[in-house]
């Protein structure tokens, strides 16, 4: 490979949440964290580059959004998914769970009803609860090791509701939904009046043989009723620049989250947060081709680890990025038990399913966003821990 992501670079000490975080949540840092979704390999250099050459201009005044930023964009998403999008299309936003949370005040009102997936991403709870509107859940079935929609659920709770919430690749179980899903979806939420907001974080990380499909561009339906969320920031791990984008086809739509937006200056990009995004999507393509290829073989060494020594434990392969959702339920132990065990006995820290709700009790997630010699410690810490117990 071109690129070194066996490459050991310490984050502590950087006020780095995954690592300098750990105690917090963990209650120790005497543990190899692989909780919070953001990999431990360096960032292209394409992207360095462009803001090591900011930095040394030494004057950090006001700005505006880079010039470069929004074709970029067009033509990242035309490339990549065939999608054609204009440049008045797409507006910054500084973070996904923002975006999510303006959407929400935007376009619904208290003690209205937004739907949701669990096991899901645990700010779609948090933050529909802390806006006071009320969650319902169509939860996902796990059929053959891998998320399923049960649509007469979906239909059913959607006739209430003002919003769905789509996690598109889901995290975290790294289902990419097809085609017929995304359609369905889109017909039974323009049918009953309920507006889309797509979470497409993860979309550009796919594993071999998966293809994201833009939740807006399966049907007329779905790209009239939605605003698709995006951001360069787990493609690139560029997390910490607070940068995202949201992408409206309708244009009555668009005016209403746009205004919203600029109304509390929620539009105002930082410094960083544009000409470093628009450096990954113009360079940064071949640097992510190598590092998916590294990921899916670190996927392939738990799997095969978990088949060969953990036997009781199971994991559901993701179809995109760098999560795995791994079962524990046939150790038999209580959410807060088998907590523990990972976290004191096998001393490494990963997200307890329980917070993705529904259907996530007795997981844990692993994020293998790191070099193979870590995944490979951590392993065997896990199975030192587990034969200790004679499960």
């Amino acid at each position: 490979m071109k690129y070194n992501f066996d490459e050991i670079i310490t984050r502590t000490g950087t006020d780095c949440v995954k690592y300098d975080g750990a105690e917090n949540i963990f209650g120790t840092n005497d543990l190899i964290p692989m909780w919070v979704a953001d990999m431990d390999f360096r960032t292209p250099q394409c992207v360095v580059d462009v803001i090591r050459k900011r930095v040394e201009h030494s004057l950090y005044g006001y700005t505006f959004l880079s010039p470069k930023w929004r074709p970029s964009i067009v033509n990242w998403v035309g490339r990549r998914y065939g999608w054609k999008v204009e440049e008045e299309e797409i507006g910054f936003v500084g973070g996904i769970v923002p975006a999510l949370a303006f959407a929400i005040q935007c376009f619904t009102k208290k003690g209205d009803k937004v739907l949701i997936q669990p096991p899901v991403y645990h700010p779609y709870y948090n933050v529909t609860n802390d806006l006071e509107r009320t969650v319902v859940t169509n939860a996902l079935q796990l059929v053959d090791g891998q998320y399923k929609i049960d649509f007469d659920d979906f239909e059913n709770k959607a006739k209430d509701c003002k919003m769905f919430l789509l996690c598109s690749p889901h995290n975290p179980g790294g289902r990419v939904w097809n085609r017929e899903e995304l359609e369905r979806i889109a017909d039974i939420c323009a049918k009953h009046n309920v507006l889309v907001i797509s979470d497409e974080i993860h979309c550009d990380m796919m594993l071999k043989g998966y293809k994201h499909i833009p939740y807006a561009t399966v049907s007329t339906a779905a790209e009239q009723n939605c605003i698709t969320l995006m951001a360069a920031s787990k493609t690139f791990n560029i997390a910490g620049l607070k940068s995202s984008y949201h992408i409206i086809k309708n244009k009555e739509l668009r005016d209403r989250y746009c205004e919203y937006l600029r109304k509390s200056e929620q539009d105002f990009a930082p410094l960083f947060a544009t000409e470093p995004v628009a450096a990954a999507y113009d360079e940064g393509e071949e640097w992510l081709t190598q590092m998916m290829v590294y990921v899916e073989e670190n996927i392939n060494y738990v799997q095969q680890y978990i088949e060969e020594h953990l036997p009781k434990l199971s994991m559901i392969r993701p179809q995109a990025s760098y999560l795995i959702f791994i079962d524990a339920r046939r150790l038999d132990l209580t959410n807060s038990d088998l907590v523990d065990f990972f976290v004191k006995e096998a001393k490494v820290g990963m997200n307890d399913g329980a917070m993705f709700g529904e259907g996530g009790e007795g997981f844990m997630r692993m994020n293998v966003g790191c070099p193979r010699s870590i995944i490979e410690k951590a392993m065997k810490q896990i199975k030192e821990a587990y034969d200790k117990r004679q499960f």
